[in-house]
């Protein structure tokens, strides 16, 4: 499985910032933005979007680990990123624990030449397993660098 292509170094983080869940938000779409993954035209309705799906549900899964992922009208193609909270974020996670680590994914609104429905959910499914990877939540946080953390979900691959 190559999902891990899927994550550029450059929108990533190992460095957020954020003080509470809205400012996270912001700040793992401003990442995506200053990357030119994300136009910045769709800036305000992605923040908004990934704001709207938290309050459906968290998606703090648990582990110290959250996975903010929605739909996005105006993208062709699935942008994702990696990023890590060194103190840990109050996520409302189904465990009640802080979030350390967060896998952000929009995705298309529809299938197209740039994206493909169920590898998306192959995607997602990798994405979880690793959520459950005592050794990948370890290294992970331990990440110096963009790279070094996208390096580590090229060896966790397989998982």
């Amino acid at each position: 499985m190559n999902f891990w292509k899927q994550f550029k170094p450059k929108c990533c983080s190992v460095k957020l910032k954020a003080a509470d869940k809205p400012q996270a938000l912001e700040e793992l779409i401003d990442n995506l933005v200053k990357a030119d993954a994300l136009p910045e035209e769709l800036r305000a309705d992605a923040v908004t979007a990934l704001a709207e799906r938290e309050e459906l549900g968290s998606t703090g899964v648990g582990q110290g680990v959250a996975i903010p992922h929605v739909k996005l009208k105006g993208i062709d193609r699935v942008v994702c990123s990696v990023s890590i909270h060194k103190e840990g974020l109050e996520w409302a996670a189904i465990d009640g624990e802080p979030v350390n680590i967060f896998f952000t994914v929009l995705r298309p609104e529809r299938a197209g030449e740039e994206h493909d429905p169920e590898r998306h959910l192959e995607m997602m499914t990798w994405i979880a397993k690793l959520a459950r990877e005592p050794d990948f939540r370890r290294f992970a946080g331990r990440a110096k660098t963009k790279t070094e953390l996208v390096d580590l979900l090229k060896e966790m691959s397989t998982v």
